[in-house]
């Protein structure tokens, strides 16, 4: 009996998309969220209908959020905690000496500093003092933050698994060394959906510091979607020309012709999806459709003609560079504003093997003051109320010195087993330091907090267990956290 032509057409299919078709629908329920009046056959047509699908059909959230979106500065390269957060006064009288072994306790070393015939101790040039009511210490650094010490939670009790910068940013983002899993705003945007018809749920903006201009690279898998469908992966904000690539229509092509084109592509692409079955083709005409949606909404979002030159100034000399931190902290706000559910700021520069001194202070212009404005914007316009702001990198460095040490200058080495995290806004718990280290910020003494279990307290802000938000691939049920992660009920309101 011959094969009929649909039956023919779905062998041809890859078996990853057959076996995904089961989850078609789900698909469609989210994309609705997305599509506009090009694409009629999945946008909502009620109030209901629109909630449903920005939720993504999924169930979520669990419960009430305290957060509805996350602004994530992630500090690339690893800054330095005991320069910034954990002051070790004592390390003063054993400058120089030699870490114990009892102190470093047979743990791994990089390649850099494993040669080393000695690591000797050093302590940090910068003084510390306390600030707010919290009596929170900061260093010198950050006269901007400090002011503001009341509105974090200072978790100086994070460790991760990784030792080197790609595999643990990897793991900081996607909840594993290798690459290949979704991204941290991938996860909110499949369980959440989006809230602006008119921008990504996932936006990503990067910078380069001063404090050392070639830093770790990037990669955007980073952002990436993983084996979710990738119409959540994040969407890159470009530093130069258009903020995303081919935004502008070409010579000749006018709103009305390309709203013409995508009508015809999207009937054509529906029309494959009916015979194919893979929801990667709905996923194509979400893209198509967010695109045309931004070429209005995006030149809107980074115009900053409108905002108060008191507001320019308050984050910095930098503000109208495109592409500094300064300026991504205000594009942050204003894509908050915008109800986007994930912004992340890549700041680049925080790997400080040597010279770190002069490199540090670079780095801290660049963001104390972006920063400090940031959380004061959001504050004073009532979005810090359902905002959650995270600043941190992906581990600490070394008490001891990476190569030589002088009076004036050292470096320092990866260090995965303990560093600093803050947070700020909705949910957290303010004015609390959380956590301790030992005299050598070497190891935690105190209420250690792990990747996974960070990860699941930001999803528990979002309103989401982190143990259900999960999605079916090559057999088994996968998750941001693993199989691991606790809510760390201590940092939270």
């Amino acid at each position: 009996m011959p094969q009929s032509p649909h039956l023919v057409i779905q062998d041809a299919v890859n078996r990853r998309a057959f076996l995904k078709q089961s989850g078609v629908g789900l698909g469609a329920l989210a994309l609705g969220s997305l599509l506009g009046d090009g694409f009629r056959g999945l946008q909502p047509t009620s109030a209901a209908e629109v909630a449903k699908a920005n939720l993504g059909g999924l169930g979520f959230p669990n419960y009430a959020p305290k957060a509805k979106r996350i602004i994530y500065l992630f500090q690339s390269g690893a800054p330095s905690q005991m320069d910034l957060f954990d002051p070790k006064p004592v390390m003063e009288k054993h400058r120089g000496e030699d870490l114990p072994e009892s102190i470093r306790k047979g743990q791994r070393l990089t390649t850099m500093t494993s040669g080393q015939s000695k690591f000797p101790i050093a302590p940090s040039l910068f003084k510390f003092s306390q600030h707010g009511q919290s009596g929170m210490w900061m260093s010198d650094l950050l006269p901007y933050m400090s002011t503001i010490a009341d509105d974090f939670c200072m978790v100086r009790s994070v460790f991760t698994e990784a030792i080197n910068h790609d595999p643990a940013i990897t793991f900081f983002q996607t909840g594993n060394q290798l690459a290949g899993r979704p991204s941290i705003g991938s996860w909110v945007s499949y369980g959440l959906g989006s809230v602006n018809q008119d921008l990504p749920a996932y936006v990503v903006l990067t910078s380069f510091g001063s404090g050392r201009t070639d830093d770790q690279p990037l990669y955007d898998r980073l952002w990436g979607s993983g084996f979710l469908p990738s119409q959540h992966q994040g969407v890159k904000f470009r530093n130069t020309g258009d903020a995303v690539l081919y935004l502008s229509n070409p010579p000749g092509i006018d709103a009305k012709t390309r709203r013409e084109t995508l009508d015809r592509l999207a009937a054509l692409n529906h029309q494959h999806f009916e015979q194919i079955g893979d929801d990667e083709i709905q996923t194509r005409i979400a893209q198509y459709e967010m695109a045309f949606r931004m070429q209005t909404s995006v030149p809107d979002l980074i115009d900053l003609s409108r905002e108060p030159q008191s507001i320019l100034d308050s984050y910095g000399p930098d503000v109208k560079r495109p592409g500094s931190y300064a300026s991504n902290c205000l594009l942050a706000r204003r894509l908050a504003e915008r109800d986007v559910r994930f912004v992340q700021l890549f700041h680049m520069g925080w790997d400080h093997h040597g010279g770190l001194p002069n490199a540090i202070r670079g780095q801290c212009r660049d963001t104390d003051q972006a920063t400090w404005a940031l959380i004061r914007d959001l504050k004073q316009r009532g979005l810090l109320d359902d905002t959650l702001v995270v600043w941190g990198g992906e581990f600490g460095r070394t008490i001891y010195s990476q190569g030589g040490l002088s009076a004036d200058n050292y470096g320092r080495d990866h260090h995965p087993r303990c560093f600093t995290v803050l947070l700020a806004g909705a949910g957290i718990h303010k004015g609390t330091t959380y956590g301790e280290t030992d005299d050598y910020c070497y190891n935690i003494n105190r209420d250690p907090v792990g990747v996974h279990d960070l990860n699941a307290t930001l999803m528990h802000l979002l309103g989401v267990d982190h143990t259900k938000l999960t999605f079916r691939y090559q057999g088994r049920d996968f998750r941001l956290t693993d199989i691991h992660g606790e809510v760390v009920k201590g940092i939270v309101a």
